[in-house]
């Protein structure tokens, strides 16, 4: 095989999905043998197998998942291709559905992209869980979303679905002004090591194993651990009384009585998503939202001098 096609990416995603040859062939229109011998190609034209056979199925090697994301990015681009002025004709009107899980970047996304395309209604639906963000995509419950994952743990779905990273941010801890730790530049994780925790309910892709896991690199178990997820001047009065400490996003405000510290060596980070069904919404409507999303992020490191400082002195970003 001299090059891949757009069908041998597909043929890629399902095997993927599915889990199975079997399953795979009979979701892309082929007979299995055939499908088997498709995939033997594939793997010789990269030089190694790209998925680990078993009893039980098929599972992606490493460099196996790396094509497979690369070759679910190029399919969702080529699906989303088409007549521009069909697009908008189809687009103009419409009622776009939108789900979110917690950010604060809502408020300004939705002012910008209405701003931005004002012929079109948004809908918005709160959904923690960034898994079954993916559900409701995948079902077509929703047409757009905004989700979370982390590195090393990037969120699955199937070809139905596309996605693009919109920011990368470090997780900082939220602790009481009279804290011993407060008046540190930075605040390693150990240190931490005998408090009380804050910590938000499990969000489908991969949190709070992420967490316990840091904790575990940085040699101690959190001993107390409230599990909350609510209001956001409840968590600060909370931790301003001094009940616990909170892992928080990076442009968490703080408040009277309550200080925004980066972790030392940056051990926890979480990455925020836009998420779209290929076969609802254009590319241009997309890119819309992306920047709409992107600049509402921007206007929210305004009100974080932590996270400005802490970016200042990891990439000796120039002061503003």
């Amino acid at each position: 095989m001299e090059r891949l096609e757009i069908r041998h990416l597909r043929a890629l995603c399902a095997i993927a999905d599915t889990g199975s040859l079997r399953r795979a062939a009979a979701l892309q229109g082929y007979s299995q043998p055939a499908l088997t011998t498709q995939l033997q190609r594939i793997e010789h034209y990269f030089g190694e197998s790209l998925f680990d056979r078993s009893s039980s199925g098929v599972e992606p090697t490493p460099f196996g998942a790396e094509v497979v994301a690369q070759a679910r990015d190029v399919v969702a681009r080529v699906d989303a291709m088409g007549p521009r002025s069909a697009r908008r004709a189809s687009e103009a009107g419409r009622i776009l559905t939108l789900a979110v899980t917690n950010t604060p970047m809502l408020p300004g996304l939705l002012l910008r992209f209405r701003s931005a395309v004002p012929d079109h209604a948004v809908t918005v639906t709160s959904v923690y869980s960034s898994a079954e963000i993916v559900g409701l995509l995948e079902e077509g419950d929703v047409d757009v979303a905004i989700g979370v994952d982390y590195p090393g743990q990037e969120l699955r779905h199937s070809s139905l679905v596309a996605h693009r990273g919109i920011v990368t941010e470090p997780s900082f801890v939220a602790m009481p002004a009279g804290h011993p730790m407060a008046h540190r530049m930075e605040v390693g994780l150990k240190d931490l090591a005998g408090d009380a925790w804050f910590v938000t309910p499990d969000d489908g892709a991969g949190w709070p194993g992420v967490f316990y896991t840091a904790c575990q690199v940085a040699g101690f178990q959190p001993v107390t651990v409230h599990e909350f997820f609510g209001d956001r001047s409840q968590l600060h009065t909370m931790i301003a009384e001094g009940v616990a400490v909170a892992l928080v996003q990076a442009t968490f405000t703080a408040s009277e009585g309550v200080v925004v510290k980066p972790l030392t060596g940056t051990p926890l980070w979480c990455r925020y998503l836009l998420a779209w069904r290929i076969d609802s919404v254009s590319e241009e409507l997309i890119d819309s939202m992306y920047r709409s999303a992107a600049a509402a992020y921007r206007d929210l490191t305004v009100h974080a001098p932590h996270l400005r400082d802490w970016a200042v002195r990891t990439y000796n970003m120039p002061e503003k």
